[in-house]
């Protein structure tokens, strides 16, 4: 299955290190990083799984959720879950699929079958409170993720999800965003009392909206 942006993500059922979870009763009415491992005692997933822990109060001040998945047994999650804190000085603080059947990786479309027909690749999926399809990346295996764009991406969109505007080249929270060209002159006026800059008609820039 090819997931696509907008896309209502597929619900399952899977065991975690947290107990067994329905996905989408699970995410509630969060934010939710579904991020999936080639297979447990990876050295790169080590690391990504302890900054990720690292980052839980980030998180939870944008309602997001995180989640692993990996395609190997729960039993070994456990043992995996300990070399991380020893390794990373985090301790795992949200749950790690279990997947040995590879049925969520085959849901997902995460087994790339010219990289690797059997391991899953590096994939994040970004899903809203509507468990819609905000975000989807794909690394390869040798490469670590980066999670402070992943928060940056989050922030952008729930940003713009409020406000009729999008973000430029390389924003980070708190700079200036653009006014989408969907809202006219005199509609900005209204929206954006305070002022806005026209560098082109197409291209008007405004101070970060606050909620």
């Amino acid at each position: 299955m090819t997931l696509r942006l907008g896309d209502i993500v597929p619900d399952f059922e899977a065991a975690t290190t947290e107990g067994p979870i329905q996905f989408h009763q699970w995410a509630g009415k969060s934010w939710v990083v579904l991020f999936s491992h080639p297979k447990n005692y990876t050295p790169v997933c080590t690391t990504e799984l302890g900054y990720t822990a690292k980052l839980s109060p980030e998180f939870a001040r944008r309602n997001v959720k995180a989640i692993g998945l990996s395609v190997d047994k729960l039993e070994d999650h456990h043992g995996w879950a300990r070399d991380i804190e020893e390794t990373q000085g985090a301790a795992l603080n949200f749950p790690l699929i279990a997947d040995p059947d590879r049925k969520v990786a085959n849901l997902y479309d995460m087994i790339h079958p010219n990289a690797s027909d059997t391991f899953t690749v590096r994939s994040v999926f970004v899903i809203d409170p509507n468990k819609k399809l905000r975000l989807s990346l794909t690394y390869p295996a040798s490469t670590g993720r980066n999670f402070d764009e992943i928060l940056r991406v989050i922030d952008s969109l729930q940003l713009t999800d409020g406000y009729k505007v999008a973000t430029p080249v390389n924003w980070k929270n708190g700079e200036d965003v653009i006014i989408v060209p969907s809202v006219n002159d005199e509609q900005a006026k209204q929206l954006f009392p305070n002022g806005f800059k026209t560098i082109k008609p197409y291209l008007r820039t405004v101070p970060q909206p606050k909620p």
